[in-house]
């Protein structure tokens, strides 16, 4: 959780960090070679986030991913025309201002847009040191979607083959990568793993070492719906700061202040609670100028704006005193009406209006009256005395100058003890004063602070964004999608649903190792909620593990280098470009971290008939 980045912040006030992404450097060229066999490339192409490496040994001293941006580009309106060209990845800086030319080449999670890769991919090889314009003399492990459409790989290999010159390739879903990274050795091949990412969220039952791919399911809810959902409940419960609230800071958010609650609606009655809520809620600080166009006016004028918010001030209690006055006489009309039915002989009347009024007795009728009316006369006394009973005395000074004014004289004064509170309250605030001393009704002096006159207006106050139950509300999408409008099962009916695919012994082995991976599981209090519904859905007294991944958002690229290493000379596992041009390029070899591969399968053709068999011609069917 991030802590106020400024000094003299308020309990629970976080300033948006509005980072800016660096440039990336232009790296040396990496290890070339590991003996006679090249070094691998590693690409883990997320929807969010693509990460770019070498596949080093663990010993290696720079073992990370040497490249981690966003997958996005944007190109400029004059690019065709010899403007600046296309800006991808960390060399956008913020994305807030370029929000409406950003594109993908993802479709959900799958990469559908060849044009949009190609720069992806040249951004990946320029900045990892690999020239791209003869070709990559580098094995790539790619990264892809779960039951990834035959089209997408054929057009990803097409670019990595034909644009590249690359030698192999090998592909594999990400979550199983993490998978594999994090599974000890001595664990069950059975499993199931929960990915959920920036598009997608799903739920892949592994037996025996592999995918089983009949039985995969997918919501399509993730990161982006949350940050979007965030991002239009707070546009409506702030619609002063509607562009202030981007979908980078809604992200920001997500990342560092969200988190999934155990018990969803218990959770929502902790926060109904007002001290629950002052301790949790998050200030968000938007960034404001603190130059007040009233800063400009002289003192002279300031004095005149205080004089008129006093006058104002007085004519709103002279108007209240009135208006209470008002209904306090009419009322006495009225229990005066029912005193002369009774004195008229009218009884009957009488006792009717009495019962409306809820008295008892003529007695207590005569209660209300004389009460009623001496409170009448006061507040007639008040109001024709109001002009004579307070003198104001306007001081315009700091609290530690008035120690020698009248506020000293009349420390000692008795005055009523609210009026002391309020005093002291204000005097602790520091800031100027307007001060009023009035004669009470024993002749005794008051000195009345009326310094919430001056018109001070808390600007930062003004800009912040209060996120409460918001902190829940945004995650807690991928478990009731019903909350965006969104008719799918959540995670735990869809878990329920795989499960309920297997028979009741393969269920409890695959619950023994439940995986949770992906950037969308980060949030904290995901891996409770998981175990919960868990407990919900499965038999009484039976066993289940929940793992979080290690690190759910590298982990995929950590899985594919650890594959790599291991698999650099198999060549079972590698797809080489004579295969790619035998068997196209949907063609896929199997691994323990692959897709399943399944060969488009042509209908046959009808055979030919002759133009005497059925007289089909041009015009046949009119």
């Amino acid at each position: 959780m991030a802590a106020p980045s400024a000094a003299g912040l308020a309990a629970n006030v976080f300033r948006f960090r509005d980072a800016r992404s660096a440039p990336d450097p232009v790296l040396e060229a990496g290890p070339v070679a590991y003996g006679p066999l090249p070094v691998p490339l590693v690409l883990d192409n997320g929807s969010f986030q693509a990460r770019a490496g070498w596949a080093c040994p663990r010993s290696d001293p720079d073992p990370e991913p040497r490249l981690q941006f966003r997958a996005v580009c944007a190109r400029g309106r004059g690019a065709a025309r010899g403007g600046p060209g296309p800006q991808v990845g960390n060399a956008l800086g913020s994305l807030e201002p370029l929000r409406w030319m950003l594109r993908s080449p993802f479709d959900r999670n799958v990469p559908v847009n060849l044009e949009l890769q190609e720069l992806l991919f040249d951004y990946s090889f320029q900045h990892l040191g690999v020239s791209s314009q003869g070709c990559v003399d580098h094995p790539i492990v790619l990264t892809e979607a779960v039951c990834n459409p035959l089209y997408s790989r054929q057009m990803m290999s097409e670019l990595l083959f034909e644009c590249y010159g690359i030698p192999k390739v090998a592909y594999g879903i990400d979550g199983l990568f993490s998978f594999y990274h994090n599974k000890p050795k001595n664990l069950s091949s059975h499993g199931l793993i929960i990915s959920s990412g920036y598009q997608c969220t799903h739920i892949l039952p592994i037996l025996e070492g592999r995918l089983d791919a009949k039985n995969c399911k997918r919501i399509n809810l993730g990161g982006s719906q949350a940050a979007g959902y965030l991002q239009r409940l707070l546009q409506l419960k702030y619609p002063g700061h509607l562009a202030a609230i981007t979908l980078s800071r809604m992200e920001e958010i997500l990342h560092e202040h969200s988190y999934i609650a155990e018990d969803y609606l218990e959770e929502l009655q902790k926060w109904r609670c007002p001290d629950y809520y002052e301790d949790n809620v998050h200030k968000m600080q938007l960034p404001f100028s603190s130059k007040l166009l009233g800063s400009t006016l002289s003192s002279e004028e300031k004095q005149e704006r205080r004089q008129q918010q006093l006058r104002r001030l007085q004519e709103l209690n002279a108007r209240r005193r009135e208006e209470k006055l008002q209904l306090d006489q009419e009322r006495l009309d009225r229990l005066l009406y029912v005193q002369e039915l009774l004195e008229d002989g009218q009884m009957d009347q009488f006792h009717k209006s009495l019962m409306e009024l809820n008295m008892d007795s003529p007695e207590e009728l005569q209660s209300y009256i004389q009460k009623l009316s001496s409170a009448v006369e006061q507040a007639k006394q008040k109001i024709l005395q109001a002009e004579v009973s307070l003198v104001v005395d306007v001081v315009d000074s700091k609290p530690e100058v008035m120690e020698g004014a009248p506020w000293a004289r009349l420390r000692e004064q008795p005055f009523p003890r609210a009026w002391g509170k309020l005093l002291r309250r204000l005097m602790s605030r520091g800031c100027d004063w307007i001060g009023c001393v009035c004669w009470g009704a024993e002749g005794s002096k008051y000195l009345l602070n009326l310094g919430l006159l001056k018109p001070v207006f808390n600007l930062a106050a003004y800009h912040q964004l209060f996120v409460g139950t918001e902190r829940i509300r945004a995650p807690e999408i991928i478990f009731q999608p019903s909350l965006i409008g969104e008719e799918q099962a959540g995670v735990a009916e869809t878990l329920q649903y795989v499960l309920d695919r297997y028979p009741k012994d393969v269920q409890e082995t695959l619950v023994q190792n439940v995986f949770l991976t992906g950037g969308n599981m980060m949030y904290p209090g995901m891996k409770a909620r998981i175990e919960k519904e868990l407990l919900a859905m499965r038999p009484f007294q039976s066993s289940f593990q929940v793992q979080l991944a290690s690190s759910p958002v590298l982990d995929a690229w950590y899985g594919a280098r650890d594959w790599a290493l291991d698999h650099l000379d198999n060549d079972e596992v590698w797809v080489t470009r004579k295969e790619y041009e035998e068997k196209g390029g949907e063609y896929l070899k199997e691994h323990r971290a692959s897709n399943i591969y399944v060969p488009i399968r042509l209908p046959k053709q009808a055979a030919s008939k002759g133009p005497g068999a059925g007289g089909g011609g041009p015009g046949e069917h009119g």
